[in-house]
């Protein structure tokens, strides 16, 4: 089992930027792809951006060319840089190794992110 621990949340308007971090409590097996999740009120998780072990990246539509998904292997740490952040964009953000139709591993406690209009 490995420990998730999301942060870098916060308030910001409209516009702004913010970066998130991820770190695992342990070395997160280089096979495993790492994925950025988040959560509105009401709504379901949506799995957002995702990294492979080689670095290759995919993104859901609505943050394509705002939102960058990268991975330090030595640090056990995921990172996703957000720019030009939208109201819409308002969620508490989760990382975790996709499984399925969900997380391979626990959930962390995730990191909120407010973005003002």
């Amino acid at each position: 089992q490995v420990q998730l621990v999301e942060s870098g949340g916060g308030l910001v308007q409209s516009g702004g930027s913010l970066r998130l971090s991820c770190a695992a409590s342990r070395s997160i097996p280089t096979i495993y792809a790492m994925g950025w999740y988040r959560q509105s009120p009401g709504k379901q998780r949506e799995l957002v951006a995702t990294i492979t072990s080689g670095g290759t990246t995919n993104y859901v539509d609505s943050v394509k060319g705002r939102f960058t998904i990268s991975r330090d292997n030595a640090k056990n740490t995921v990172y996703l840089q957000m720019n030009s952040l939208k109201p819409e964009d308002t969620a508490v953000y989760y990382c975790n190794a996709p499984s399925g139709d969900g997380g391979r591993w626990s959930w962390g406690q995730g990191t909120q992110v407010t973005v003002s209009s």
